[in-house]
C-alpha cells in the first residue's frame, strides 16, 4: 500500500484497561494506531502502549473534540476511527484495505455495527441498521454533531463497506445503566444550553413514541426478550433526557 493510501486507526479511551487491547489487536492491519487518552485511573494507556499504539495522553474536552484531536494526530491520509468497545472483524480489515487501493472518487466510507447485549447480537430495533462513518480522508471533513453523539462531517462523496464491527457496548447491565444516566445528564445540559424548552409532550410521549418504533416498525420483539429490555432501557433514556431538561428549567424560573 502506497503512503497515499496509508491508514491509522484512532481510538480515544478514558479506563479501557480491560477491553483497550482487544481493539487495538483487532487494528493490525493499519499502518499506525493512535490511542487518545484523557485521565484514566486503570493503567489503559500502558496496556495501550504494551499492545503497540502510540499513546497521546491530553485532558478530555468531550466527545466531538477529543474525536478531532485524534485525527489531527494521524501522520496518514486516511483514518479510520475505532472505539474501545470495538473490534475489527478480519473481514473488514480486508474491506478497508481494498477500499484504500482503488477508493475511487469516495472521500470516506460508512461502515455498519452490530452490537452485542447480554452475550447476543442486536438485529433490531433501534440499534440496527447502525451504519457510520469511520474509514476517511483526514483532510476532507471534520468531525461534528452533539456530545455524546459525534458524526464525521464528509466534504465529498462517501462509499459503503459491508461487514460489520464488532460492537460490545456494556460490559454488563449496570454498566449499560450508568451510561444510559451519564448520557442522558449530558445531552439535558447540551438541550438547556442551547435554549431548547421541554413540552409536556417531550417527557410523557416521546419515550412511548420511541418504545413503538424500536420493538413494531423497527421489529425489536424480533430479538426476543433482549429486545424488549433494549427497547425499554432506550425509551427510559429518552424520558431521563427530556424529564431532567424539564426540571433544570423549573430550577432556572425559581
Amino acid at each position: 500500500m502506497s503512503n497515499l493510501n496509508a491508514v491509522t486507526v484512532v481510538i480515544i479511551a478514558r479506563d479501557e484497561a480491560d477491553r483497550i487491547g482487544a481493539a487495538i489487536a483487532s487494528a493490525a492491519f493499519a499502518d499506525a494506531v493512535v490511542v487518545v487518552e484523557s485521565g484514566s485511573t486503570d493503567g489503559t494507556a500502558e496496556v495501550a502502549r504494551r499492545a503497540g499504539a502510540r499513546v497521546v495522553e491530553t485532558d478530555w474536552p468531550g466527545f466531538v473534540a477529543q474525536k478531532q484531536r485524534g485525527v489531527d494526530c494521524a501522520e496518514t491520509p486516511w483514518v479510520f476511527a475505532l472505539d474501545a468497545d470495538e473490534q475489527i472483524p478480519d473481514a473488514l480489515a480486508d474491506e478497508v484495505r481494498a477500499a484504500l487501493q482503488n477508493p475511487g472518487p469516495h472521500v470516506a466510507f460508512t461502515v455498519p455495527r452490530t452490537t452485542y447485549w447480554q452475550g447476543a447480537p442486536i438485529r433490531h430495533g433501534a440499534w440496527s441498521p447502525d451504519r457510520r462513518c469511520r474509514l476517511f480522508r483526514v483532510d476532507r471533513g471534520r468531525w461534528g454533531g452533539t456530545d455524546p453523539h459525534d458524526r464525521w462531517h464528509p466534504d465529498g462523496p462517501v462509499g459503503q463497506l459491508h461487514t460489520p464491527l464488532t460492537h460490545q457496548a456494556y460490559r454488563n447491565l449496570s454498566d449499560h445503566l450508568r451510561t444510559v444516566a451519564r448520557y442522558a445528564e449530558l445531552q439535558a445540559d447540551g438541550l438547556v444550553a442551547c435554549g431548547r424548552p421541554a413540552r409536556w409532550w417531550d417527557w410523557l410521549l416521546r419515550p412511548v413514541v420511541h418504545l413503538a418504533k424500536a420493538l413494531v416498525w423497527k421489529r425489536g420483539l424480533l430479538d426476543g426478550p433482549r429486545g424488549v429490555a433494549v427497547a425499554f432501557v432506550g425509551a427510559a433514556h429518552v424520558a431521563l433526557k427530556w424529564s431532567l431538561v424539564a426540571l433544570r428549567q423549573d430550577g432556572v424560573r425559581k
